[in-house]
């Protein structure tokens, strides 16, 4: 995607990029409080308005809210652990009934052994990482999410990874939780890798959306 298009066409990525930026750079700076909270939650708050700009129908609405409860989950973490918690565990469920939706229809064996070692092992590293069964419960929902995306329709090598990206950036939070990382470590690891993984997710979903729409219209006028 070049420079000109991402502007032109696509100012809600270009935005939620920015604000990553900002966020990124300005965490620890003098800015700080609710304005500091706001450009993080913008981050992938925009993200989710580019689904429901460039997307269409019922997938498209389940990505808005899927990002929309992980912008509000971003902003609850800064004031209320546990509260943000329970926004992210909301929006992997979110994003599981999106690639439930959106099955493979003949995923390979290596596909299905992936899947199934990101639904399992997701949860068991962060027993092991903490010790805390309910953050072991919400890695459950996180490992859910992630072998939906590698097992559904979407490209694996935009949402898969995507999805995968998120896990790690979880996990280094948990690992940082459980005093296996240094915690400073993690403030500079955490946020790239998760919007980074979300960024690949809304336009890897949104693409294959969009590329269905144009194969759907095209049948129909040659049915016509």
């Amino acid at each position: 995607m070049s420079r000109r298009a991402l502007i032109e066409h696509r100012p809600w990525l270009l935005a939620g990029i920015v604000a990553a930026l900002a966020f990124y750079l300005l965490d620890g700076g003098n800015i700080g409080g609710l304005y500091l909270i706001a450009i993080k939650g913008a981050a992938v708050g925009a993200l989710a308005i580019y689904a429901l700009v460039r997307g269409d129908g019922t997938d498209a609405k389940f990505l808005a809210l899927y990002l929309g409860l992980s912008a509000l989950g971003d902003m609850v973490l800064e004031l209320y652990f546990n509260a943000g918690g329970a926004f992210f565990f909301a929006a992997q469920l979110a994003a599981i009934g999106l690639y439930l939706r959106n099955r493979r229809e003949h995923p390979t064996g290596s596909q299905k052994a992936a899947g199934t070692g990101l639904l399992i092992g997701t949860p068991i590293i962060a027993w092991l990482l903490t010790q805390d069964s309910a953050t072991a419960l919400y890695a459950l929902a996180l490992g859910g999410m992630a072998a939906g995306a590698w097992l559904s329709r979407f490209p694996r090598y935009r949402v898969g990874i995507g999805a995968v990206l998120f896990v790690i950036s979880d996990l280094l939070i948990f690992a940082g939780m459980g005093g296996r990382i240094d915690p400073d470590i993690t403030a500079w690891l955490v946020w790239p890798i998760y919007f980074v993984g979300q960024f690949l997710i809304t336009v890897g979903v949104i693409q294959a959306l969009r590329r269905q729409e144009r194969v759907t219209e095209k049948l129909t006028r040659n049915d016509q």
